[in-house]
Parts: C-alpha cells; structure tokens; sequence
C-alpha cells in the first residue's frame, strides 16, 4: 500500500533532480546542529521554498549520525478525528524514492488504543509528506512511521507520547515532529507568540508547551501557537522519556522573508532534542 505524493510538483519539486539541487541548497546553507546524541527534531512543513531554509536546520542536525527508523508525527490539516492515524504499512512515495514503511515499529504503536490505523486521514496530508525529501536526500534507506494527531486533547497528547516510547525502545528512533508556528499574523506580532515556543523548546520545557497550548480554545491553538502543537509536544515528551535530556533552537524564520508580505506571516521553527556534548 504506497501513498502517492499529494503535493509533489506544486509545493515542492516534482523531479528527482530538481528536488535534490533544492534541498541541497538548503542544506548547503544551513549550520551543523549540535554534537552529541539527537533523539528527535521539529521541522516545518510548508511550501519548500518558504519553509525548506529552516527545515534544512533540522534535518542538517540529523546528517551525520544513523538511525533505524524515523517516526514522523504531524498534525491532520483536513480530516477531523480523536486519537492518532496511523499509516500502517508499504510506502510513502516521493520524487526520490518510496519511504518504507517500519512494520515492527507500526504495529508495536498500533498495539496502543490511542493509535489507529487509518490511510484515510494521510492521503491529502502535506505536514509528513513535507518531511520527505529531507529525509530520502539525506537518510534513503531509512524505513519511516507515519502518524498524525487529530484532536490535540491533553489525553492524546500524552498517550501518543507513551506509545512512541513503548514502540521504539532499543531501535535507534529519529523523533520528528512536524509543524509551523503561529499563522497569519504581522511579523513583529508572529515573533512575539512565537518566541515563547522557542523558550519552552529552548528549556526543553514540554509541559509549559502544554499549559501555553491550552490557554487558547481548540480552535485557536494553531494560529496562536502551533498548527503541529500537540505533534511537538508529543515527540518532547517521548524524546525525554528516551533520554534526551537538551533542547536547541536551531533556526527561526517566518513566511515574509520570502514572499515579503510582513503584514500576514507564517512562523517556522528548527528544533533538536537530545543529549548535547556541547550543551551550555
């Protein structure tokens, strides 16, 4: 069961080639992240060309260590359900190859009751799509664990956590958390609300990311704060429960830097989490 690519050609390069010397580029400009151990990472997941210079932060940080497997967690933009999505086996495909799917660890998560697998929820989603041709360029034969976050309630927050833990104990797991920060909003007002998601990710700070997520209705959450809140939230919590014991902001941008519209701005975050050697 291979999903076909929902977004390749209009938000990213639909070649092989054009796509590489993109994310090359990117990845090109982007600083090495931290050294020591990396359990998990946040990326964005808009167009490439807006949000692939921050995303090249996040997965640069990943180059030159190996992993077993990549679970990649994102929020769902257009299928509403509780509980978490899981794409239960096959591929993903994409312009650089099929993503394969990781059978041990999909159906380790989908012992959990929180996870579910539902194709369904996956097949327009762009936020674990997005993360692909990082991920192929730089780790291509690394297998991956789709899962989307559908009501971003406290309760699933934390039980996806716990299942992510549960199913990657003993296999070297790259963590990644899929989101943007907040929407739509001027540029000065945007780095205001989203300085303080870089403090709690700077802090390592999961649980003032909740509280912060939870002052706003539901409905809210994603404008003000995190489309992908509960995503990250998640993969902290699960990294620190793995070991991890640091958080880096590695990069932050917004939309305007690109398009030059600084009234209506999109925020991107790079993120890693882990056990730094050179943790100040």
């Amino acid at each position: 069961m291979i999903r076909p690519t929902a977004v390749a050609g209009t938000w990213y390069p639909g070649t092989a080639g054009a796509l590489t010397r993109e994310v090359d580029d990117y990845l090109k400009a982007a600083s090495d992240g931290p050294r020591g151990e990396l359990t998990a990472i946040i990326a964005p997941h808009a167009g490439m060309m807006f949000s692939g210079p921050v995303g090249a932060y996040s997965y640069k940080a990943t180059a030159s260590r190996q992993f077993d497997v990549a679970v990649l967690v994102g929020p769902s933009h257009f299928v509403a359900f509780e509980g978490a999505a899981l794409w239960p086996d096959g591929g993903f495909d994409s312009p650089l190859g099929v993503a394969p799917i990781d059978d041990a660890v999909a159906r380790a998560l989908a012992e959990h009751a929180i996870v579910k697998p539902m194709s369904s929820a996956h097949q327009r989603e762009h936020s674990l799509e997005m993360q692909l041709p990082f991920l192929r360029r730089l780790h291509p034969g690394l297998s991956i664990v789709p899962v989307l976050i559908g009501f971003q309630h406290r309760e699933t927050i934390d039980a996806l956590a716990e299942a992510i833990v549960g199913a990657t104990v003993g296999r070297r797991a790259l963590l990644v958390a899929s989101t943007d920060l907040s929407h739509y909003f001027d540029a000065k007002t945007a780095a205001s609300l989203d300085g303080r998601v870089k403090e709690c990710v700077a802090a390592f700070d999961p649980e003032g990311l909740l509280d912060l997520f939870e002052q706003y209705p539901e409905h809210e959450r994603g404008r003000y704060v995190a489309c992908g809140g509960g995503a990250a939230i998640s993969v902290m919590k699960a990294a620190r429960a793995l070991g991890a014991k640091h958080g880096r902001v590695l990069k932050y941008a917004h939309s305007g830097e690109v398009s030059g519209d600084y009234d209506g701005v999109v925020g991107y975050l790079a993120a890693a989490f882990g056990t730094f050697s050179d943790a100040h």
